[in-house]
């Protein structure tokens, strides 16, 4: 497990209809805050602001085709014009199991990302993916 440190973000959150929605900085456009998206969109200040991700290469919520079946995954990072990694965010009550990293697994299988991870905002995983071997990471790389 990686420990993430979030950083502190001014998030924009309002009511709307009796309900309490955010701002998404790289939607450019408000959503519902579930617990998922509460993960979500910590994990982005996280990469933005701690790991100098750049805001403009980091693709959120995006619909793919994973077999017969149309799948959204939650954060696509690219870098040099292909999918570099792949994140899948969970609410904080969803424990990483077997089903969740077999979800992000089935994502980049059509992605093909380098790196893949599954947070629920306490825990975190993230895997190398080299030569078709999936290897443990013990932090997510930096941008540069």
């Amino acid at each position: 497990m990686i420990n993430i440190a979030y950083p502190k973000f001014d998030f924009k959150i309002k009511q709307r209809d009796h309900k309490e929605i955010i701002y998404d900085e790289i939607r450019r456009s408000w959503f519902i805050l579930t617990p998922e998206e509460w993960v979500r969109q910590n994990f982005i200040q996280y990469l933005i602001q701690t790991k100098k991700y750049p805001a403009s290469l980091i693709a959120v919520e995006k619909e793919i085709a994973v077999g017969e079946l149309r799948k959204r995954f939650d954060l696509v990072i690219y870098k040099n014009d292909q999918p570099w990694m792949i994140v899948e965010c969970k609410q904080m009550d969803v424990k990483l199991s077997h089903n969740t990293i077999s979800q992000v697994l089935a994502y980049n299988s059509k992605i093909q990302a380098k790196y893949i991870a599954v947070t629920n905002g306490n825990n975190t995983v993230l895997w190398q993916i080299e030569l078709d071997k999936i290897i443990d990471a013990n932090a997510f790389p930096n941008w540069d």
